[in-house]
């Protein structure tokens, strides 16, 4: 993973909640974390959006039988 180093201004009160909450002693660890935390909440977002909108045609009944063993 590429890492780059920026200047933020983030609220000093923010920062320390979160630290607290996560249990972190890094800001970068705290930071990073909720960007990953809040990346993976709008995923699921997206992926719940879809519900009804994508249409399969699976044959259930075809697709749980199980190939018989030749033994």
């Amino acid at each position: 993973m590429f890492c780059m180093r920026t200047t933020l201004d983030l609220p000093e009160e923010l920062l320390s909640e979160a630290r607290r909450l996560l249990g972190f002693k890094s800001k970068t660890d705290t930071v990073v974390l909720s960007l990953q935390e809040l990346i993976r909440r709008k995923r699921i977002e997206e992926i719940k959006s879809m519900a009804g909108k994508i249409e399969l045609e699976i044959d259930l009944d075809s697709s749980r039988r199980r190939p018989h063993n030749k033994s």
